[in-house]
């Protein structure tokens, strides 16, 4: 996966920005995403609904942070590239969640100084479990318990450090990213509409989504 190196630069900077609030947490049976749905042009709201959880292959997921249309770009890219080494694994084997951390760092980095994309990739292996890897602005890769990110993560840090807990049960894991996200929301005016999140465990791939009266905003 070395190497990987593509021209963007054909990409229109500043168009669309993603004020956001973006996170995944590791818990005992797996991992779970979350992100708010506004999408900002300036102080205009261009999308009060967006999807900022994108399947990259069948339990990895990635959220994504930043100009929307590079983080877009990437991601597409990323999936190109899975698709490609999925084919030439022995039957039955996929790719890990750090192969496709690893990816997206290599793509983020190479093009580092063309891209505004913050991501946060993770996903559920039947090896290691669930697994969160943070890929910031610059291209590292840091493999973490949890992870926030966007303008609205600034709000919720100390929060989150302070009711974090390994090892959480689904529930109390969806209470915390629904809390973490909802406070982020309320005081970061990029963020808003719904809370979207994905939960990856043995069982598959779950879809969940709370609205504004579901959530303290």
């Amino acid at each position: 996966m070395n190497g990987i190196s593509v021209d963007i630069n054909h990409l229109k900077k500043g168009e669309v920005s993603m004020g956001t609030s973006i996170m995944a947490v590791r818990f005992k049976d797996g991992v779970i995403l979350g992100a708010d749905s506004r999408t900002t042009t300036g102080s205009y709201i261009a999308n009060r609904v967006t999807d900022k959880l994108t399947q990259i292959h069948d339990t990895i997921y990635c959220c994504r942070s930043g100009s929307a249309a590079d983080t877009q770009a990437v991601a597409d890219m990323v999936k190109y590239y899975l698709q490609m080494y999925a084919s030439q694994l022995p039957a039955g084997e996929k790719p890990t969640t750090e192969v496709v951390a690893s990816v997206f760092q290599e793509v983020c980095y190479n093009n580092k100084d063309s891209l505004t994309a913050g991501i946060i990739c993770a996903g559920y292996d039947e090896e290691v479990g669930g697994s969160v890897y943070s890929i910031p602005l610059g291209g590292s890769v840091h493999k973490q318990e949890y992870a926030i990110a966007g303008s609205g993560s600034g709000f919720v840090y100390g929060w989150c450090n302070e009711n974090f807990k390994s090892d959480m049960t689904k529930d109390e894991t969806v209470a915390f990213i629904k809390t973490a996200l909802s406070e982020a929301m309320k005081w970061d005016g990029s963020s808003g509409g719904v809370v979207r999140m994905v939960v990856l465990t043995k069982a598959g791939v779950e879809r969940m989504i709370f609205y504004p009266h579901e959530i303290k905003v």
